[in-house]
């Protein structure tokens, strides 16, 4: 009978010796794996980056004089064909603003004559044939009447007299002819009174020709 021995690992056959362990260089290369470390920050715009290859953005003038000068150095710095291009694009969009304004479009009007009120008002204004539209002409033959004898210019002021205040009559008439049909045709309109009834008198005081917007119906033309 064979003896156990404590420690005894040559008679024993389901002991198994460890291989020994392989020496450095015995371990074949291997390629260290690839770390992607990130960038830490977020990709910047290609507007960002732009402007921080142009430079830091000068602060807005404070002054009129400050906005001048700029824009001399603006002018200074481009060529004369840029400066000719320039002048010739602010001219055009000048032109086609005002186009626009006198054709009545909303978008390019002043505020004044924005809306469906005033462009109701002046199309009563242009239906009508008003004697304040005789204004202008009259203080022109008063102004040349000036270089006449005193006995023409007597009678000349004393007929000019009388269209001024033929003139504030139908004024008076036609601002409350105005107010009246405004409130008919728009009953919760907040537009009205003396506002109105002015903006009414300045335009028959106007040459057709020369309103701005540019009439849209003519006299007679119902509205």
């Amino acid at each position: 009978m064979k003896l156990l021995r404590r420690g005894g690992s040559d008679d024993s056959a389901d002991h198994k010796v460890p291989a020994p362990e392989a020496s450095p260089a015995e371990v074949p290369d291997q390629p260290a794996p690839k770390v992607t470390v990130g960038k830490g920050r977020p990709t910047p715009k290609r507007r960002d980056a732009e402007g921080r290859r142009r430079g830091p953005v000068a602060p807005a003038p404070t002054t009129a004089k400050e906005a001048r000068e700029r824009r001399k150095a603006a002018r200074k710095s481009q060529s004369k064909e840029e400066r000719k291009v320039a002048a010739a694009k602010r001219r055009a969009d000048a032109a086609e603003r005002r186009n626009r304004m006198l054709a009545g479009e909303e978008k390019y009007l002043l505020p004044r004559d924005r809306g469906p009120v005033r462009a109701y008002v002046r199309d009563l204004v242009d239906s009508r044939r008003n004697l304040v539209g005789l204004f202008m002409p009259l203080a022109l033959v008063l102004i040349m009447s000036m270089f006449l004898g005193p006995v023409v210019q007597q009678y000349i002021t004393l007929a000019m007299f009388v269209m001024m205040l033929l003139m504030v009559i139908e004024g008076i008439y036609l601002g409350r002819l105005v107010n009246k049909k405004v409130r008919q045709r728009f009953p919760d309109s907040t537009d009205g009174g003396f506002g109105l009834g002015w903006y009414a008198f300045v335009r028959a005081s106007q040459i057709k020709k020369l309103r701005a917007p540019l009439p849209r119906v003519g006299p007679g033309d119902a509205v």
